[in-house]
Formats: structure tokens, C-alpha cells, sequence
């Protein structure tokens, strides 16, 4: 009999107070259902959406929300919750909770375990629109991800309050497929950061992220399903490898890389400009995921429906910016890498695009169905060149944007 996913796998979970604290009852029960062992903190403003006792009798175990507790404080009992899980999930994270994560702020239970751990933490926002949006929350997330956290979600969609948009926290099968491939992945997130720490200095690299959308009218575009997660982590790690980093993105709903210059576009000529204007520069690393045609002639009023027939959209192709770059005879950067996502016969057809783009290295991942690379947290790549085939296991996109960078600055220091 096949063992569950998650058999004998420790997870700490700290529930923050929100009305997605209902949510972590379903995904504790998931958890379980996949064999992993459960342990339950609550903060105080958790204990006012769900109850202690739902959560424990889900778990298994009693459930903690006390640092002053006489008997579960007796041995110093944070430390050891802290230091005896696998992986440290916090569901839902609200904006009060992530503020104080950010802080280093240990003024209950849940923050004190936090600051004292020395697993890996993931955290699943969920908060009102406004607050995700607002820069504050902004700078504690982007302090978080520097800091090594890993983030699942926020969702866009209809919320308690009435609003919409981005700030629901994912759903639990989501959760439980982050959880998964997070204790898959290398467990040191130090020892990739610590050895690009540097390695880049003095070095321009450009990077390109998330999908284009092209007009049809001012209401409707053509677009992708790229979330820019890859791309972003990839311009966060550069940063932190110390180069000059500027990022071109496309709509995406992330925080802005921590420290890059950051350029907002929405169509692929936008983006080609973009890219243009920012030239020269040491390294192109093209991951956004640039539509490969856009409509010929853009309406100026809504696309009205008539009643009889749709109507016909004549489509151009768009500009090619990763051949573009590539083939460039001035202010080609020394190193140029370009991403392929396939849904079949991935290595092959990532072969033939290094071919046909020119460029120096192909990242190929798999987008076909049943994949968590677009909108997902982990990724699984082949790393394609001129000599052959690297392949990668599963690990956070976080992770795969330290190795590329790593590979990167490799490169460079032979040019």
C-alpha cells in the first residue's frame, strides 16, 4: 500500500485571526487525510472566529494559545514547537500578523515561535483588498521574502466585507500543494542565497515577467495565465546577488521586487520599448510570457453584441524580444536566457527554441494540465544549452531563481 503524501511529516500550524480562520479547520483535516501530523497554535484574535476545540479535535492534539501557560511553558515548550515540525504554515496570515512577522516583534505565542524557529515558514495571506494593496503590507511581504518566508496566495475574488479583488486567503488543496512541494524541495534556503550573495556586483541584468494583455477594446484583452512569480523571484534574487536589476512586468498582482527598478507595461510593444530603453545591460533573462499575437485593429468603444454573429478578430504577431535581443550586433548582453513553457514534449520543443531564439540558455518547464507553474508556488525545470540537459527536481520558485541566478553569475565571470 503506497504511503499518503505527507506520511510522518510534522507541520506546525499558527492560525491568525480572520474570517478565513475557517478555511485552516479544512485544511487540518487534509492534512491529516495525507498522513501528516498536525500541531495547532492560535493567536487570541483566532480564538474569535473558530474555537480551540474544533481545531484540536481535528488535529488530534491539544491546541496552544497561551506563552504564560504554567504546564505547556514549564521546558521552554515555544522552543521546542518551534524547532520540532518540518515546516512552520501560517493560515490564515493576516496584515496584523505579517506586520509584527516582519518586525520580529515575539509578544505572544505565535510571534515568539516564529522568531525562534528554525524551520522554513509559508504563510497563506488573507486579508480585505485595501489592506494587501496598501504599501505597508507591501514592504512587510517583500521583508518577508528577502527574509526566506514562502508565500501561497492571496486569491482574487468576492470577499466577507462585500469587496473584490486580491486578499482571499488560497484554498486548502492549494495550501496542502505548496506544503507538498515546499518539503520536497532542498531544505536550506540559506546555503543557495549565501553562495549568489555578491556574485553578481556591478552587473546590469534586465528581466522580464508575468504575461502581456493586448487590446481588443477598452473593455477586453487577449492574455495568459502567467502569474510573474517566477520572473519577480528571479529580479529578487538578482538583487540580492547585488546587481543593478531592472524589471519590466507585465499585470501582474504581486509586490514589486524589493530594491529593482520596476517598469509596469501592458502590451508586448510596451514591453519590447521597455526592454530597449533599458539596454545596455550584462543579462537578459526573459521570463515573461509575452502573447504571441495581438488584434490588428483595436476598437476604440466596446464590442457591442449584436444578436446574430460574433465578430472577427484579425491578428498580427507580436514582436519576438527574446530573438530580438539575442540577435542583436549592439548592446547584446553577454548572457541571454529565455524560458519555454510547453504542455508536450518539453525538452524537444524547448531544443528547438533555443535554435530558433539564438539565445544562450532555455529554463523549460511543463504547463500542462494538472502542473502548478502558472500561479503555483514551485516549479519544476530543464535547463537547456547548447551542451546538453540539465534537470531539476521540484522545488519553490524562490529556490529555482537562486540557481538561476547562481548559474548566471557563473557564466559571467567567464566573459
Amino acid at each position: 500500500m503506497t504511503a499518503p503524501p505527507l506520511a510522518a511529516a510534522r507541520i506546525l500550524l499558527i492560525i491568525g485571526g480572520g474570517i478565513a480562520a475557517y478555511k485552516s479547520l479544512e485544511l487540518i483535516r487534509r492534512l491529516r487525510d495525507q498522513g501528516a501530523g498536525v500541531r495547532v497554535v492560535m493567536t487570541a484574535a483566532a480564538c474569535e472566529f473558530i474555537t480551540p476545540l474544533s481545531a484540536a479535535t481535528l488535529a488530534g492534539e491539544s491546541v496552544r494559545d497561551d506563552l504564560f501557560s504554567l504546564t505547556d511553558e514549564a521546558l521552554i515548550g515555544h522552543i521546542e514547537l518551534s524547532r520540532a515540525a518540518d515546516l512552520v504554515v501560517v493560515a490564515p496570515a493576516t496584515a496584523n500578523l505579517l506586520a509584527r512577522m516582519a518586525g520580529g516583534l515575539a509578544d505572544d505565542l505565535a510571534t515568539t515561535l516564529l522568531l525562534a524557529t528554525d524551520k522554513r515558514v509559508l504563510v497563506a495571506p488573507a486579508m480585505n483588498v485595501r489592506m494587501w494593496l496598501h504599501p505597508a503590507t507591501r514592504r512587510n511581504v517583500e521583508r518577508l521574502e528577502a527574509d526566506g518566508v514562502l508565500v501561497v496566495g492571496p486569491d482574487s475574488g468576492p470577499m466577507a466585507c462585500g469587496e473584490f479583488g486580491p486578499g482571499r486567503m488560497a484554498e486548502p488543496p492549494a495550501i496542502v500543494e505548496a506544503i507538498e512541494q515546499t518539503l520536497k524541495a532542498p531544505s536550506a534556503l540559506s546555503d543557495t542565497r549565501e553562495s549568489t550573495s555578491g556574485s553578481l556586483a556591478g552587473r546590469h541584468v534586465v528581466v522580464t515577467s508575468g504575461p502581456t494583455y493586448e487590446a481588443i477594446d477598452p473593455v477586453r484583452f487577449l492574455g495568459n495565465r502567467s502569474s510573474g512569480r517566477q520572473g519577480h523571484a528571479i529580479a529578487q534574487s538578482a538583487v540580492g546577488a547585488g546587481a543593478r536589476v531592472t524589471l519590466v512586468s507585465g499585470p501582474v498582482a504581486l509586490l514589486d521586487p524589493s530594491g529593482a527598478t520596476v517598469i509596469h507595461v501592458e502590451s508586448a510593444l510596451q514591453m519590447r520599448a521597455a526592454v530597449e530603453a533599458a539596454l545596455p545591460a550584462d543579462a537578459f533573462i526573459g521570463a515573461a510570457a509575452v502573447a504571441d499575437w495581438r488584434v490588428a485593429d483595436v476598437s476604440s468603444d466596446k464590442i457591442k453584441k449584436d444578436g446574430h454573429s460574433a465578430p472577427t478578430l484579425r491578428l498580427v504577431e507580436n514582436p519576438d524580444i527574446l530573438a530580438e535581443i539575442s540577435r542583436k550586433t549592439a548592446f547584446r548582453p553577454a548572457f541571454v536566457i529565455g524560458f519555454a513553457a510547453e504542455t508536450e514534449d518539453v525538452a524537444a520543443n524547448a531544443k528547438a527554441k533555443l535554435k530558433r531564439k539564438g539565445c544562450d540558455l532555455i529554463v523549460a518547464n511543463s504547463v500542462a494540465e494538472g502542473t502548478s507553474t502558472f500561479g503555483g508556488e514551485t516549479n519544476e525545470v530543464q535547463l537547456i544549452d547548447r551542451e546538453g540537459i540539465e534537470s531539476w527536481p521540484p522545488m519553490s520558485k524562490a529556490e529555482v531563481a537562486d540557481r538561476i541566478v547562481r548559474r548566471l553569475a557563473a557564466e559571467l565571470a567567464k566573459r
